[in-house]
């Protein structure tokens, strides 16, 4: 699989353009942060070559001048609200990005707890951070928040949140999910930094939808399907339009709340720094494409898996139709279908020859293989054998992983833990080899074919379980299921 994104250049221009706006105001910027900033897997599957954690990169070019604040809404951590890809609470989300922060060498300022209004789990949460020697602050409701500008930008609006203290010129304000309160954070700081005679810039690292692509490119009508369930769409940025005569892709959500944003930058400043949405974005992913074709083809696939996830959700109660038809449409507007991914076709045609449970995996030399279910192994775990063998050069006949040592661990599994399914799973073949690599050139052999695996795509015929699909996302594997339960006969 070829790159079609050049991080170094990424690296470089990115953080030089983010220098260049903080010389912009008086050398202190406040830099709202979207998306996920350690683990952006969206931004990786869309654009190869660009790596989950660039963002984070990008940052450690500017370590020296950076310091971070996670915000986290009072509202989230009153109904312990989840981060679905890692089964945590935002709360505890917090301290695990404070954690991999203050590992890379950042520095991380505090924590500001949004949406404020006396709930006694947010004071105990801010008790807790304390006693850790983290710095809390409160940002309180503010009635007709975002449209009572008079009020909000007031001593009894802005005025009234607590002040959070920072002493580095770039200011990145990030959280552990959205509408977490990032941008009335950045502004709440602006009006208090204005009134202790600090003239504070605002900016907002979004990384799509791509400003200077086309609006119907690939690129940004993944992002589209990836935000379906947000109901978010991507549009022609009409204030950009009108004051530069120039095309640029924003989305609606920033482009509704526009002309509220810029009367409260005209309310603590005096005029806006800004013509439109647009302006004050910092993303330069767009620059730094080095193959089209490349990230064309990558989008699409993109799509059709966020179609299989949201049928996967439909069928489970997660979601509503609508999603499935939004993603849809996107697909009919873009010419392609679910069989235009190869592995789908291949792992429908190995289920209807077998009338097992099937996967198929397309390598990155586009090579495809498939594998179904056995007594011993689960479709899923067989396809990893099979395709580890077949780049270490093993015959395909040649049994890894012998069934005498198969057979007590399902027992096992079954017996003592009480589990109903006793096929291996992916994670579970995985040490069964590594245990054996010992004393096996093969299974050593087989095992060093992993990393060959990044950027292979994979399709099951069933939907499969959190450990298998966590398996294949640590492997860089993209994974789409079929919106099928797993049929429970089994038998040991």
């Amino acid at each position: 699989m070829k790159n079609g994104f050049d991080n170094a250049k990424y690296l470089r221009i990115q953080s030089e353009h983010i220098k260049e706006r903080i010389h912009q105001f008086e050398g202190k910027l406040y830099m709202e942060f979207g998306g996920k900033m350690v683990d952006d897997y969206h931004a990786a599957r869309v654009l190869p070559g660009f790596e989950p954690d660039s963002k984070l990169q990008m940052l450690m070019e500017l370590k020296d001048m950076a310091e971070i604040i996670i915000v986290i809404s009072a509202l989230d951590i009153d109904k312990n609200k989840i981060r679905s890809d890692y089964g945590i609470t935002y709360d505890e989300e917090v301290l695990r990005l404070r954690d991999e922060f203050m590992g890379r060498g950042l520095h991380v300022g505090g924590v500001v707890i949004t949406h404020f209004n006396g709930q006694q789990s947010s004071i105990l949460y801010r008790q807790r951070l304390e006693k850790m020697g983290i710095a809390v602050y409160y940002l309180y409701n503010i009635e007709g928040y975002p449209h009572n500008v008079p009020l909000i930008d007031s001593d009894d609006g802005f005025g009234k949140n607590e002040y959070v203290k920072t002493t580095r010129p770039l200011v990145v304000v990030t959280a552990p999910g959205p509408g977490s309160g990032k941008m009335v954070t950045c502004l709440s700081q602006l009006y208090n930094e204005n009134k202790r005679g600090i003239k504070a810039g605002y900016a907002k690292f979004e990384t799509f939808p791509v400003w200077n692509l086309p609006l119907k490119h690939p690129v940004n009508m993944a992002y589209e399907a990836a935000t379906a369930d947000m109901d978010d769409v991507n549009m022609i940025d009409p204030f950009h339009l009108e004051a530069y005569g120039k095309i640029a892709v924003n989305y609606n959500r920033d482009i509704e709340a526009f002309p509220v944003l810029n009367a409260i930058f005209e309310g603590i400043y005096g005029e806006s720094p800004y013509k439109s949405p647009t302006d004050m974005g910092v993303n330069m992913v767009g620059n730094c494409i080095s193959d089209d074709l490349v990230c064309c083809e990558a989008s699409r696939q993109e799509v059709i898996r966020r179609y299989f996830t949201a049928m996967g959700n439909m069928a489970s109660g997660k979601c509503n139709e609508s999603e499935v038809n939004k993603i849809s449409m996107l697909m009919r507007r873009m010419g392609i279908t679910p069989e235009y991914r190869k592995v789908v076709l291949a792992c429908r045609d190995k289920q209807e020859a077998t009338g097992e449970q099937a996967a198929a995996i397309e390598l990155p030399d586009g090579m495809i293989l498939t594998a179904k279910s056995i007594p011993l192994l689960g479709a899923s775990a067989s396809l990893l054998l099979n395709a580890t063998k077949f780049l270490a050069g093993i015959s395909k006949d040649t049994k890894l992983i012998p069934s005498h040592m198969i057979e007590p661990i399902q027992r096992t599994k079954v017996n003592a833990l009480g589990g109903h399914n006793p096929r291996l799973h992916t994670d579970e073949v995985l040490i069964a080899l590594s245990m054996l690599s010992v004393t096996d050139p093969n299974c050593k052999a087989a095992l060093e074919q992993l990393p060959k695996l990044r950027g292979s795509q994979v399709h099951t015929s069933c939907m499969l379980a959190e450990v298998d699909r966590k398996t294949f996302k640590k492997l860089g594997i993209d994974l789409s299921c079929e919106p099928v339960h797993k049929k429970k006969k089994y038998t040991i």
